[in-house]
């Protein structure tokens, strides 16, 4: 984490005891979930560092322009003619958003909607109609503010607040567990986009534990066993742990056979698993024998979360005229609703003014794995990830 203004407006005890060990501590306060002054804190102190903002082929071509987050995190990324850069999405004329939040557009300037203010896609001001005649203005004082971005195997990482880690710190002890599956040359071939009525990190905490997987995933539970599996240790920001996919499958799919074909290279180990993986704070990725699915989620709201979720696969198997998809896409699509459903009963029960923070059950180690992360951020206590090892 990065340097912060303040604690987190949440009650000092309730932190105290989300940090106490393993076995006696409790889940964040209910503060976390449900108030905004918790969320706007969120987004000033954790939102602003080290984020995932999308994908690196959504930007292939040469002056792709897509903007993502908004207020303080509004962010705009650009495919120059050498890389993708990032930008803060604010004209220096008046302030006015280049691009609408979602937007994408293409071409060979980045225009202010506003007063047409243009810039080149490096964020050099290239025209200000009107200042051409003006003396003493310099367009070399108006170029785009550039943010630190990352292509981190395919995945485009921004940290606006120029505060962060560096972005090797961030990802410590990742590459040996995400690098054979090698992400960045795999093909998204399909997306789904879901808003949910919950707190961002109600739905990290589900995907954190199967401690709920016998009780509303009958599906997944057949597949992959509910107690499979164990929890990894890594020194940077991400967490996570893999799960057994049973003898006689393939894959996670419905009848549990693969519609793919199995990511070259892959050891024996990780053919018969899956691993699941936060890369904290916002993008959640699940390495399977045969693709990579991830969910992109961003806050909205104390109580709504935007979740973009997709799937990729090798892109010799999706060059076969009879590839589909659908073979994993209908598993999760049927297993994110059921975690949706869950996800937005939590956040109901968490707005009754009764609601106190409970115990972790021993199979939910993954989930104070996260509430710790959290807490020592709203703390503004230093963890592992903070100082280079």
């Amino acid at each position: 984490m990065f340097k912060q203004q303040a604690p987190a407006p949440v009650p000092a005890d309730g932190l105290a005891a989300a940090l106490a060990p393993f076995g006696q501590s409790r889940m964040l306060p209910r503060e976390a979930y449900v108030d905004q002054a918790v969320f706007d804190w969120e987004q000033r102190n954790i939102f602003s560092g080290w984020t995932c903002v999308g994908h690196a082929g959504d930007l292939a071509a040469v002056g792709t322009q897509r903007a993502t987050g908004n207020g303080p995190n509004g962010i705009l990324l650009v495919r120059g003619e050498d890389r993708v850069r990032a930008f803060a999405n604010t004209c220096r004329h008046r302030g006015h958003e280049l691009l609408a939040c979602n937007a994408t557009t293409r071409g060979r300037s980045i225009v202010c909607p506003y007063h047409a203010w243009s810039y080149k896609l490096d964020g050099s001001l290239r025209n200000a109609p009107g200042f051409g005649e003006i003396n003493g203005f310099d367009a070399g004082e108006f170029g785009l503010a550039e943010l630190r971005l990352v292509d981190w195997h395919g995945w485009l990482f921004v940290d606006a607040s120029g505060e962060d880690v560096e972005f090797s710190h961030h990802v410590a002890g990742l590459e040996d567990v995400v690098g054979p599956y090698r992400p960045e040359d795999l093909r998204i071939v399909a997306r789904h986009s879901y808003e949910l009525a919950t707190n961002w990190k109600v739905i990290a905490e589900n995907y954190q534990e199967c401690y709920h997987c016998a009780s509303i995933h009958p599906e997944l539970s057949r597949i992959s066993p509910p107690t499979s599996g164990e929890n990894i240790d890594l020194a940077g920001s991400w967490m996570g742990g893999w799960m057994a996919i049973v003898d006689g499958a393939e894959t996670m799919s419905l009848t549990g056979k693969s519609g793919g074909a199995p990511i070259r290279g892959l050891s024996e180990r990780e053919l018969r698993s899956v691993m699941y993986l936060v890369g904290f704070p916002n993008l959640l990725v699940s390495l399977h024998p045969d693709y990579v699915m991830t969910h992109l989620m961003t806050p909205l709201a104390a109580d709504r979360t935007h979740v973009e979720c997709s799937w990729a696969f090798p892109k010799d198997v999706v060059a076969q005229e009879d590839f589909d998809p659908s073979y994993a896409v209908d598993f999760w699509d049927l297993t994110n609703r059921q975690d949706w459903a869950a996800c937005e009963s939590v956040q109901r029960g968490l707005s009754s003014p009764h609601a106190k923070p409970g115990p972790l059950a021993p199979d939910e180690d993954g989930v104070y794995a996260f509430v710790t992360r959290v807490a020592k951020a709203y703390a503004g206590r230093a963890d592992h990830a903070q100082a280079p090892r």
